[in-house]
């Protein structure tokens, strides 16, 4: 069984995303769901300093562990002042040091949403020019726009946004299998 990490950049625990994440799980067919709350890996402020005196923090290489476990990644970003929230950007400063190529260059579905309009289009659009050079092989994006008018009980209620996850979801998967047959071949 595929094993798929997702992760809510957020450490809210009434986050959008992690909702959003919580949804997508339902495209998905025969897959393990490895689900990283970052509240449960609290770290120092990544600093150059901190690190030469400490090291890596004991939470990072295991979460470093986990990532290794990992056929594929679904990211849900939260978008704090057109940037990624400081508690994801941290913790992708500290797994960096772990593993330069963070996402191991498997598959990746990449998406955003938020209350606005715009459904963290500028957080979504920034991790994908940044996250390849991290090792990501982004399948695709997904931004819900207006969270709380197109997600209601728990699914995207407009039919177009829900077929368009749907179907991005579909390929990212294609992708996993494709790529795992691709190294038993």
């Amino acid at each position: 069984m595929k094993k798929i990490i997702t992760i809510a950049g957020s450490n809210s625990q009434k986050s959008i995303n992690k909702s959003l994440l919580t949804y997508t799980h339902s495209f998905l067919e025969n897959v393990e769901i490895i689900p990283i709350d970052l509240n449960n890996y609290v770290l120092p402020i990544y600093g150059v300093d901190f690190e030469a005196e400490n090291g890596i923090p004991t939470a990072v290489k295991r979460l470093n562990e986990v990532f290794d476990t990992a056929d594929g990644f679904i990211i849900a970003l939260a978008e704090h002042n057109g940037s990624y929230a400081a508690v994801f950007k941290n913790t992708i400063d500290w797994l960096s040091c772990a593993n330069m190529k963070i996402w191991r260059e498997k598959p990746m579905l990449l998406m955003a949403t938020s209350s606005g309009a715009r459904g963290g289009a500028t957080v979504l659009q920034s991790a994908s020019t940044y996250f390849p050079f991290m090792g990501a092989s982004i399948t695709d994006t997904f931004s819900l726009p207006s969270f709380y008018e197109n997600f209601n009980s728990g699914e995207i209620s407009d039919e177009d946004l829900k077929k368009d996850l749907q179907s991005k979801a579909t390929k990212f998967q294609t992708k996993i299998k494709a790529r795992n047959h691709q190294y038993q071949s």
